[in-house]
């Protein structure tokens, strides 16, 4: 029997992620944790691994309630779905108005604003808070992206604050808006993450197949790359990653993972959303259908056959080729953190929420997976203009992607001529072009959507909505007029 009203917080789910967010609870100032998993047996073993942290266990829910001091707050730490529905509905038949419900998995956040609608009716308070930084993260101080009402950030914002990462000073946590916000944004990251990664692998690709370089070799190069603008987590692990030897081969460790790549879901639910809200995010998607791609063993098995250019790469100046790289990376990197502000930017309007853009970029400093040094300069962008129209347009990526756009221009080429996959590369420059194009063949797409489908449209000379009489003497219509 756990000992009544003694923590200040409790966590829901002994697993990796959670058992280390309870230790890292417990080892900051102020704070006492209750612990509970379903199967004791976890719980247990938790305790008797980590004695000094002290933690309040119990082997029941009605115990691990018991032993929370009010206003009750528990954080659940279990696998999306329906686990966390069902903690959440033991937890508001034992809590009372103004207890606090944290789900720090990786919810979609469409089930966090259901969950939160249907909490409040209970008056207990229900937060979505988006953990990034995994599993060490978790235990040294994650980048943590709350929603929820202002009501629950007054108790739960020093708790939080407590655990976070810091970033030159601040706690990489802030209260991201109402309901779903929090899961909204941490879907985002996920989202970045996966352009991110997969820029990172067609740099690595390009440079391994166009130098002949070994993995160790392409290391160095990301460590160096890691000492200035590019610095990052990614890149830091990156070359960690390439110099690892496989012990039972002597190879390297790249040479012999197999390569397809896994996914869990957010990178898609980026996607997914992004096309309901109608923003393009193409350089995450391109990273998304590549893992898919990777993942296709009989097709790619299949069409290995199948003709390819008639010459390969040669690169006659290689540390040229490599600064080329570099420079396509950094400008592509920045595509896709604009992509994703603008979803963010969407999702705040369509949702009502109001998320201060420059402290997500600041939140996102420290603890997080893609965490980096221009962060910095994201905030700074947003400080300056919070009314940015696309991160991309800003002055100082501006001045970079100026910079850039000729190494990156050469070396979407030379990976097209060469038969080099890029798409995250390619779609990033694509979308860079249509962006900043005086004028888009959208306009015979519409024409055509006119000659189908009586779709309308307006013109350049004059207002209105119009419609051309396809099937009749072609002579144009104010649509307005028809209707």
């Amino acid at each position: 029997m756990a000992d009544t009203a003694q923590a200040n917080i409790g966590v829901i789910g002994m697993a990796v992620m959670g058992s280390n967010l309870a230790r890292n609870l417990a080892s900051r100032e102020g704070n006492s944790v209750a612990i509970y998993n379903r199967s004791p047996e976890k719980t247990r073993a938790v305790t008797s691994e980590f004695p000094d942290a002290g933690f309040i266990a119990s082997e029941s829910i009605e115990d691990f309630v018991a032993s929370l001091s009010s206003p009750r707050t528990a954080i659940i730490m279990v696998k999306a779905g329906a686990g966390t529905d069902a903690v959440i509905n033991q937890l508001t038949e034992h809590f009372e108005p103004g207890d606090i419900i944290v789900d720090g998995g990786n919810a979609l956040f469409t089930d966090t604003i259901r969950r939160e609608k249907a909490v409040r009716e209970t008056g207990i308070n229900f937060v979505g808070a988006g953990i990034s930084g995994g599993e060490e993260g978790a235990l040294l101080g994650p980048s943590i992206m709350p929603g929820g009402s202002a009501e629950a950030w007054e108790t739960l914002g020093p708790i939080l604050k407590s655990i976070a990462a810091v970033a030159e000073g601040e706690p990489c946590v802030t209260h991201v808006g109402t309901d779903g916000a929090g899961h909204f944004v941490k879907m985002v990251h996920n989202g970045i993450e996966y352009a991110d990664m997969q820029l990172i692998a067609e740099a690595y690709d390009l440079i391994r197949r166009g130098t002949g370089k070994t993995p160790a070799e392409i290391a160095d190069i990301f460590a160096e790359w890691n000492t200035g603008e590019l610095e990052s987590y990614l890149i830091e692990i990156t070359a960690e990653v390439l110099r690892q030897v496989d012990a039972s081969t002597d190879k390297p460790l790249i040479d012999v993972i197999l390569d397809q790549a896994g996914a869990k879901g957010t990178g898609a639910w980026t996607v997914q959303t992004a096309l309901d809200l109608g923003i393009p995010v193409s350089g995450i998607a391109e990273a998304v259908f590549a893992r898919s791609l990777s993942s296709k063993p009989a097709q790619r098995a299949a069409a290995s056959t199948l003709p390819g250019p008639s010459s390969t790469w040669h690169v006659k100046d290689t540390d040229a080729f490599i600064e080329d790289v570099r420079q396509a990376l950094y400008a592509s990197k920045i595509i896709a953190y604009s992509q994703g502000f603008d979803e963010i930017v969407a999702g705040a309007e369509q949702y009502g929420w109001d998320i201060k853009k420059g402290d997500i970029a600041k939140i996102w400093r420290g603890g997080c997976i893609i965490r980096a040094r221009f962060l910095n300069r994201i905030t700074e962008a947003y400080d300056e203009n919070p009314d940015l129209v696309a991160l991309v347009t800003a002055p100082f990526f501006t001045e970079i992607v100026s910079a850039a756009q000729d190494s990156w221009r050469r070396i979407v080429a030379g990976a097209a001529q060469s038969g080099i996959p890029a798409p995250a590369f390619s779609s990033s420059l694509s979308y860079y072009d249509g962006l900043r194009a005086d004028r888009l063949p959208a306009a015979l797409v519409q024409g055509q959507r006119d000659f189908f489908g009586a779709h309308t449209y307006k013109r350049v000379d004059k207002e209105g909505t119009f419609h051309t009489l396809w099937s009749g003497d072609r002579s144009e219509v104010n649509a307005e007029d028809t209707h």
